[in-house]
Parts: structure tokens; C-alpha cells; sequence
């Protein structure tokens, strides 16, 4: 591991952050902290904390000794200024004379003691950061350390690998207790450059920011050269004829359950691919988390399933046995210790966040795609960690009780029931057509309500700045073999799809006796079979996930009210209009629900500015008169419709309905 200081950068932040009154300790401690931030193999997703000592004035212009400490919600990687609020600290280093603190009224000190009423909470570790009088505290949980840490003789191994420019502490608590026995082993060893806290992470103090950062990382260099000295047991090979994970993952994904969705995140490559491998994987994944701070996004123990090779629905109902096994095992483990928790706990759910493959790799499971984005992430560092400690020894992380203790922590428990997720939260919708203007507010609408996107268009570029966190994919919905990759991708990547929204579609002008056959043709390959290409993927991937599924279609008031000259358009959403039906006719026994939306006259890539001057001339009316030519004389947006397919992919118990959203049209009322 190598320094990332840069002199000349660390000068630039310190006149950068004097701009906005920061001075130059917090404007150190914010960049070297963005530093460890930066090395996912030293801190992961708001993991790891930072701190400084320095001074500010108080209201009368007295000048105040203060903690500047990492707050709660802060993430390292980009941390700025406010995400070190300022802790009066003297009335922090009196509470160390205290025989015990609970943790909700250490936090009440702290919030009692901060500077700013409104910063957040400071880290649960402050009074550690306190009682160590080092100007400058850093605290990573360095994967390469925790291969060290988590061993039977930690403290041997961490001697013979870090000399003895550590102390080392033995699993505590984060908290009052751990910031106490932290604090009387610095007095005991006032030469240490850190902490080795066993089973949990490396802190390392200085007089400066640098020299505190760079021993981090001189720290975690001996630590990674000690592994590389182990040699390392050949890479196992994985079994041969394993299915793809576009098959496997939404049978996965419906195991987990409907309410919530889950999104599935696979890690199929480096140390996943390895541990899964590994023969001895049933028993490596019950031994624990490399740190405990990682028990809130993973649970103790990943989910072990077989390699899915040859009939992938009999590997499914051997799945759902050895998830439900799971499950009980989980809740025997919440009753064994909640029976002797000294507060009542509340049961979280029972399901698995890391399920490992042979073959496959690691699935990680989340309610939203950056949920199960970070349980990956931390996935794969506790499978590095995990080899790399059998390679040093033996992997033997914090005990069940222990890590019961940070799973069910108080301050923990006290956040259940606050977060409120939005509506298709844990969704993942496909859009076809995603280019354009509905398209466009569809994915904008859709993404509000908290859903995973997957788009598809031929026009990636106008895909670019709509698709988010999502996939943009590129593709021809009437190709069939596009369409069958687009959904095997979304499967990938997010683990199944719930919604589709068949949306592509293209308009043809002109009377029915001048069409030529291509023309018709052409018009009849956009407007019915590509959506023909997609309800049929759709409906496949509905029935391997076995949850149901929303399947929308983008029609047109001209199925029901054609208008002259634009028969070739007419003809074939009418056709659109009864492969709706047909679908919710034939898959209303899957939880299929297939409904339409009739939209009409909306400013699009298909009703140009050109074709708008047309139709009006065709009707005899004005541009403006054409546009809100409805009962409510109002003209009619893509936010329109976009919104009208959000309300009927939520109306569950509604299917084969055809909605329109064309301001009042007389004439085109379903009849």
C-alpha cells in the first residue's frame, strides 16, 4: 500500500477550505481523511472514522479547545468540513471519570456538547477519539489488518507482523467502555504510533495530519507483506455446466419474497469467485463478519447454496429449502440472545444479505440497488479478509454473542421504523422506448417512486442523461434476440425485473390505399411485434421469479378512435390494444397484471412540431385548438402520461383496463 499525500494538493485543500472559513487543522483532517476514504481496502461505505484537536471561539470570542469528529451519515470518500462537527472537548475528557456511561446517554453528551445544535451526531467512537491525546486519530478497518486481527493469537501474529508500534486491545464494545480501555493502554504504552483493536480495526494517531495518515498506511504495508509471506492455497476450480445468473438470480430474487422486493447485487470474479469455490465453504461462512460494524449491512453468516447445475427449477425448490433453513437458524440465534439482552429487542428480518454460489460467485441481496450495491461491496472485503486469514492461520472473527450485541445495538435498534421507503422501492422497471419524451418522463416518474431502472432505446445518447444509476441498454425492441438480452442484463444486474413498460412505437401518416406494404409493415414490426418480443421476455422472467409481475403497455387513443390519414398507426395500436388483452386474459393466473394507457396528442418524437401543423390541417382546426382539442381544453404532457403509468402499475387489483390520459375524448371512450 502506497501514500496517497500529495504536498502540493494538501496545500491546495488548506486555501480551498480558508475561503469558506475553515481553518487549516480541519482543513488537513478533511483531506487526509478523503484519503483513507479513497482506498476501498481501508474503509468501505461510511466505515472507519477520523477526528482532530483544535480550537475555535466561542460567542463572546474566547478561545474553546474542541474535538472535531466524524459525524454520524458522513462517508470518508467525500467528506467535507461539516462532516467533522466541532465537540467542546473538556467536558468529553471528564466523563472518563465515570465508572460507567450507557451508550444513550453518552450520546445525549455528545449532542449536549456540540458546537453546532444542528451538526449530526458524532461517531459512537468520539470518546475514544478524546481520550487519546494525539492531535491528529485516524480508525480504518484495513482488510489486510483484520486477516491479522482475526485470528486465535491476534496478538501474537499483529507482534510479529507490526513490531511493536501498536498496543493491542482486546474486543470491546465500541463505545464508553472500549474509549476507556483504549485510553489507559496509550498511558501504558505512551511510544505506540496506534491501537490494534482485536477482531475490529487499526487506529493510528500523530502530531500532524500526515504523520498520522502515513502510518496507517506503513501500518497496513507490514501487515499486507506478512500475508504475502503465507503462501497461498492453489485457487480452487469451479464446477463445470452452472447455469447463468440470468436464469438463476430472479428464481433467486422470488425466494426472498414479494413484500418487500428484493434487488440482488452479484460479485462473480476475485475473492467471491474464490471463497465460493473453496471446499471448505459451508463452514467458513458460518464463522462471522471480519469486523462487527459489518453485521448491519451482511448478518452474521452468509447463505450457502448448491451450484445450479441442470434442471434450475429442481436447484430452486432445494434453494427455498436451504433459505427457509436459514431463516429458523436465524431466529433460534435471535432467541438464544435476546432472551439475556439486559433491553427487548426487536427481531429484524431473517433473510440472508450474502448468498454464496459455487460457481457463481456472491449474491448480495438489499432493498434498493445501492443497498445491495454496499452489502457486496463489503462482501467481497470479507471474503479477501476471510482468505487471507487462512492463508495467515485460521479466520476466528468476533463471537455470536458479541456480534449479537452490534447487530441488535440500541442506537441501532432505536433507528427501526424511521425510514420510510418510497413506493417502488425495491422495483426494477424496464422501459423500452427510453429515449423519447415518454419515455423520458417515464423513467424520470418512475425513478421519484424509489425504482430500480433498466432502459432501451436505439438512441443511447438520449438514454445518457435520464438512466441514472441504472442500466442504459442498446437495442432494437423488434429484434427479438435484442429484447431476450436487454431483460437477461436487467436479470443480471439487479436480479429480475417487475415492470415493464412496452413504450417503443413509431407513426406513419398517410391514407391506407397509398401504404405501401413495407410501410404498413414497418408500422406493424414497431407498433405490435416488438411489443410482442417484450411482453414474451417479460412474462418469462415474471414466471421464474414467481411474485407476479406488471406488464404496461403504451397504445394510443388511435386504437379506439382513429383519426383520417394515419391508418397505418391506427391499425396496428389497435392490434397493440388486443395483444394487452390477450396477455391479461392468458396470464392473470401467473400475477400478471396487463394494462394499457391511451395517451393522446403529446409532444413527442413521434407527434413533431411538422406532424402537429399536419394532423391540425387534416381536422380543419388550429395548432393551439389541435393541442387542447379535449373536454378540458388542456394540452396533454409526457408528465402526463408518465404519471397515469406510475397510478396503474401500483392499482393491483386491475388488469386488462385501458386508462386514457387525453384531457376528455368523447369519441375514444372504451366502449
Amino acid at each position: 500500500m502506497k501514500s496517497r499525500w500529495d504536498q502540493a494538493e494538501a496545500a491546495a485543500a488548506v486555501a480551498r477550505y480558508a475561503k469558506t472559513g475553515v481553518d487549516q487543522d480541519l482543513a488537513l483532517r478533511t483531506y487526509s481523511a478523503r484519503l483513507l476514504g479513497a482506498d476501498r481496502a481501508l474503509v468501505l461505505h461510511g466505515g472507519g472514522n477520523t477526528s482532530v484537536k483544535t480550537t475555535t471561539r466561542d460567542l463572546f470570542g474566547q478561545s474553546l479547545e474542541v474535538l472535531c469528529v466524524k459525524g454520524s451519515g458522513w462517508d470518508l470518500a467525500s467528506i467535507e468540513p461539516p462532516g467533522h462537527p466541532a465537540v467542546r472537548l473538556s467536558p468529553l475528557l471528564r466523563l472518563r471519570a465515570l465508572e460507567s456511561l450507557s451508550d444513550e446517554a453518552m450520546v445525549g453528551a455528545l449532542r449536549a456538547n456540540l458546537i453546532d445544535s444542528t451538526a449530526p451526531n458524532p461517531s459512537v467512537e468520539t470518546l475514544l477519539h478524546a481520550f487519546i491525546p494525539a492531535k491528529y486519530i485516524d480508525h480504518s478497518h484495513a482488510t489486510a489488518f483484520l486477516a491479522l486481527a482475526d485470528q486465535p493469537d491476534a496478538e501474537a501474529v499483529i507482534a510479529e507482523a507490526l513490531g511493536g508500534r501498536v498496543a493491542c486491545v482486546p474486543y470491546v464494545m465500541p463505545g464508553f467502555r472500549l474509549a476507556k480501555a483504549a485510553a489507559r493502554l496509550c498511558e501504558q504504552h505512551p511510544a505506540v504510533e496506534g491501537l490494534a483493536l482485536l477482531q475490529h480495526g487499526l487506529f493510528t494517531f500523530g502530531a500532524t495530519a500526515r504523520e498520522a495518515y502515513e502510518r496507517m498506511i506503513d501500518l497496513v504495508s507490514l501487515a499486507e507483506a506478512a500475508i504475502a509471506r503465507r503462501p497461498r492455497r492453489p485457487a480452487p476450480t469451479p464446477p463445470p455446466g452452472v447455469a447463468p445468473l440470468a436464469q438463476v438470480l430472479p428464481r433467486l430474487r422470488g425466494l426472498l419474497g414479494a413484500n418487500p422486493r428484493w434487488i440482488l447485487d452479484a460479485r462473480t470474479g476475485g475473492s467471491a469467485a474464490a471463497l465460493a469455490a473453496d471446499p471448505n465453504l459451508a463452514e467458513l461462512a458460518q464463522r462471522g463478519v471480519a469486523t462487527p460494524d459489518h453485521v448491519i449491512r451482511t448478518k452474521r453468516e452468509a447463505l450457502v447454496l448448491a451450484p445450479p447445475i441442470g434442471d434450475v427449477d429442481a436447484w430452486a425448490a432445494a434453494a427455498a429449502t436451504a433459505l427457509r433453513a436459514y431463516e429458523a437458524n436465524y431466529r433460534a440465534y435471535f432467541e438464544r440472545h435476546a432472551a439475556s439482552a439486559p433491553a427487548p429487542k426487536t427481531a429484524l428480518d431473517p433473510l440472508p444479505r450474502l448468498i454464496v454460489m459455487p460457481g457463481l460467485g456472491l449474491i448480495a441481496a438489499g432493498r434498493t440497488a445501492s443497498e445491495a450495491r454496499v452489502a457486496g461491496d463489503i462482501g467481497e472485503v470479507w471474503a479477501e479478509t476471510l482468505l487471507a486469514a487462512e492463508a495467515v492461520g485460521r479466520f476466528q472473527p468476533v463471537g455470536e454473542a458479541d456480534t449479537f450485541d452490534m447487530e441488535y445495538w440500541s442506537l441501532e435498534q432505536a433507528k427501526l421504523g424511521k425510514r420510510q421507503a418510497r413506493r417502488l422501492e425495491g422495483h426494477v422497471v424496464l422501459i423500452t422506448g427510453a429515449a423519447g419524451a415518454i419515455g423520458a418522463a417515464l423513467a424520470r416518474a418512475f425513478a421519484a417512486e424509489g425504482a430500480e431502472l433498466a432502459l432501451l432505446d436505439l438512441d443511447t445518447e438520449g438514454m445518457a442523461g435520464i438512466a441514472g444509476g441504472g442500466l442504459a441498454l442498446a437495442g432494437d425492441a423488434r429484434r427479438t434476440e435484442d429484447v431476450e438480452e436487454a431483460f437477461a442484463r436487467a436479470c443480471q444486474r439487479f436480479g429480475g425485473v417487475d415492470i415493464v413498460i412496452s413504450n417503443a412505437g413509431t407513426a406513419t401518416a398517410g391514407p391506407m390505399t397509398d401504404l405501401t406494404d413495407a410501410a404498413l409493415r414497418d408500422s406493424f414490426d414497431i407498433n405490435f411485434f416488438a411489443h410482442q418480443n417484450v411482453a414474451r421476455a417479460a412474462v418469462a422472467v415474471f414466471r421464474a421469479q414467481a411474485m407476479g409481475g406488471v406488464l404496461l403497455f403504451n397504445v394510443s387513443k388511435q386504437a379506439i378512435n382513429p383519426g383520417p390519414d394515419f391508418g397505418a398507426y391506427g391499425t396496428s395500436k389497435a392490434a397493440l390494444l388486443a395483444l394487452m388483452r390477450q396477455y391479461a386474459l392468458e396470464h392473470g393466473a401467473d400475477g400478471v397484471r396487463c394494462n394499457a394507457i391511451n395517451p393522446d396528442r403529446i409532444r413527442s418524437g413521434l407527434l413533431t412540431e411538422t406532424m402537429i401543423d399536419a394532423r391540425a390541417a387534416a381536422r380543419g382546426v388550429s395548432r393551439q385548438d389541435y393541442m387542447s382539442g379535449n373536454l378540458l381544453q388542456s394540452e396533454v404532457t409526457a408528465e402526463d402520461v408518465a404519471q397515469a403509468f406510475v397510478f396503474v402499475a401500483m392499482m393491483e387489483k386491475t388488469t386488462g383496463a385501458v386508462i386514457p390520459v387525453d384531457g376528455g375524448n368523447v369519441a375514444a371512450m372504451p366502449r
